[in-house]
């Protein structure tokens, strides 16, 4: 059995912070920036709506199997090796996707870009867990998610504007850029923090028994199942806001970008919020706590379409509401199922995020299926797993949120 060794590196907290922003960030740049395009890309395009949810849905199915793969790759080689390979990948899908002359090759543009990005996102999950014990790397990836949340503000309405003056591909183009900087900024400053390389990670006995040691552990299946609903619920607006505010509620492209920006501030206010709660309460208090503001969310976004309340506002506040808690529970979430696998945290960031992926993807089908004249198939959607989240902060997370490392998980390979 592989054991970690301490990690040695020059990098100051606030480049370590730096680089989780970037390749935390490179998720909602890639989702949220050409959200306002979509209607404009399915008119030009001649798409239906089932085959333009699908270019966010085979992005999200690609990077949640993605990060099957990236995670153990990254045990075994050691997590640069990976992000500069993943990286690479990510920017030249970007470059396709931003010139793509049909929806077919938009679809599988962005599937090859979500498996760049799963390397990315996995890694960045990792990076946390080799640095950090669970509880301070829940106040690092709070850091880090405070400038994802500027990221994710600034995204949606730069895309909005891009749209608006250019069309969609100039809009695609900005997040090639993106790309480009993230690559160059982690070939430039990243360095090697995986405690010990584990040459047996990919190989699949040893690779089985940690899948298995990690999902029978109770604390990382009350965190992940937590992630997965609150991420679900995000899905929800994400995927399914721009088409309700400009075709069923008559916002402008640019004014739903604004929309979206405000959701991404509340979200940073959350996350600024989960540090003082992480200081006075822990992870399991923070989460408690959190849990209010969603479930408030939740009640507030179902009653009003209920009572015929179809109005920007009656969408738009809930949000709030929903991201002041999602940017407690992203962080908590992310830290406690990693935080018991300091020898294989990239084999639990690789399973957490798959249930994420998987809970977004079947979102996007269920939008894709039901979505288009009507605001209920997303607020209700949104609202039901906004219930589910808050049952099992207040439930499993309290239960096993901070429970110990069991002896399988002990005794297994760390892979």
């Amino acid at each position: 059995m592989s054991s970690p060794v301490p990690v040695r590196h020059g990098m100051s907290p606030a480049v370590v912070v730096l680089l989780l922003t970037l390749l935390l960030g490179i998720q909602p740049i890639t989702t949220d920036l050409y959200l306002p395009a979509l209607p404009t890309l399915q008119q030009d395009l001649g798409a239906s709506m089932a085959a333009t949810q699908l270019t966010l849905s085979a992005l999200i199915l690609c990077f949640g199997l993605g990060q099957l793969v990236a995670g153990p790759l990254a045990d075994r080689f050691g997590r640069r090796p990976v992000l500069l390979g993943g990286l690479a990948l990510y920017t030249l899908a970007s470059v396709g996707s931003a010139m793509a002359p049909a929806i077919e090759w938009l679809v599988g543009w962005r599937a090859v870009q979500g498996v760049g990005m799963a390397a990315a996102v996995t890694c960045g999950r990792s990076i946390v867990r080799d640095l950090y014990p669970p509880q301070d790397g829940a106040r690092v990836m709070s850091k880090a998610l405070s400038g994802l949340g500027v990221i994710a503000m600034a995204s949606p309405a730069l895309g909005g504007v891009m749209v608006q003056w250019f069309d969609w591909h100039a809009a695609l183009a900005v997040v090639s850029l993106f790309g480009v900087a993230t690559l160059a900024i982690v070939a430039w400053r990243y360095e090697e923090t995986v405690p010990a390389r584990n040459p047996r990670a990919t190989q699949f006995g040893p690779l089985a028994a940690n899948w298995v040691a990690v999902l029978r552990h109770p604390g990382f299946r009350a965190w992940t199942l937590l992630s997965g609903f609150a991420y679900g619920a995000l899905f929800f607006l994400l995927a399914g806001s721009s088409f309700v505010y400009i075709g069923v509620l008559g916002v402008s492209k640019i004014g739903t970008g604004l929309i979206m920006l405000s959701n991404s501030f509340a979200y940073i206010v959350g996350t600024f919020w989960c540090r003082r709660l992480l200081a006075r309460h822990g992870l399991r208090g923070s989460v408690r706590r959190g849990a209010a503001f969603t479930l408030a969310s939740a009640l507030a976004m179902a009653a009003l379409a209920l009572a015929g309340v179809h109005t920007a506002w009656a969408v738009m506040i809930p949000s709030w509401l929903f991201c002041i808690g999602h940017g407690v529970h992203q962080p908590c979430g992310q830290a406690g199922a990693v935080g018991p696998f300091p020898e294989k945290a990239g084999t639990a960031a690789s399973l957490s995020g798959f249930w994420m992926m998987a809970v977004a993807f079947a979102v996007g089908l269920f939008l894709g299926q039901t979505g288009g004249n009507t605001v209920y198939p997303m607020t209700l959607g949104f609202a039901t797993l906004a219930v589910a989240l808050c049952i099992v902060a207040w439930t499993l997370v309290q239960r096993h949120g901070e429970s110990p490392i069991p002896q399988l998980a002990a005794r297994a390979t760390p892979a």
